[in-house]
């Protein structure tokens, strides 16, 4: 004789189908099953981890005395400043290290005391992390 089965009572009924839902489709019903970030934040940490960043190059004396000719020239021997690209290092906020960015524009002041340089566009930087300048002639 055959041994009873626990769900043999219920094994062969038909499929309830319930009259107050919808059929849910079955895109959605996938979507139940499918995988979770279970770590919140994980794939942000290893993208900002894998993000390469530059170490700050020392300028040697001839560089120094070189921007510093360039620095008073835009500030104080032209009747007008002219357009210029700056060089400059840009620290990273969350590593060490940083970018050198280079952007064109005019000088609209410079703040000696705190060594920032303001442009036209809005653009501020200190002066200590210029790396090179290059006036614009026209």
């Amino acid at each position: 004789m055959m041994e009873r089965l626990k769900y043999d009572d219920i094994l062969y009924l038909p499929h309830h189908v319930s009259e107050r839902h919808p059929r849910m489709p079955l895109s959605d019903r996938a979507a139940q099953f499918a995988p979770f970030a279970a770590l919140t934040g994980y794939d942000a940490a290893i993208r900002e981890t894998a993000r390469q960043t530059q170490e700050r190059a020392e300028l040697n004396e001839d560089e120094k005395e070189l921007l510093d000719r360039r620095l008073r020239l835009l500030f104080g021997e032209m009747p007008a400043p002219p357009e210029a690209a700056f060089t400059y290092f840009r620290p990273d906020e969350k590593k060490s290290g940083g970018a050198y960015v280079t952007v064109t524009g005019r000088v609209k002041k410079y703040e000696p005391q705190t060594r920032r340089i303001f442009l036209e566009d809005g653009t501020v930087f200190p002066a200590d992390d210029l790396t090179w300048i290059e006036i614009c002639r026209r």
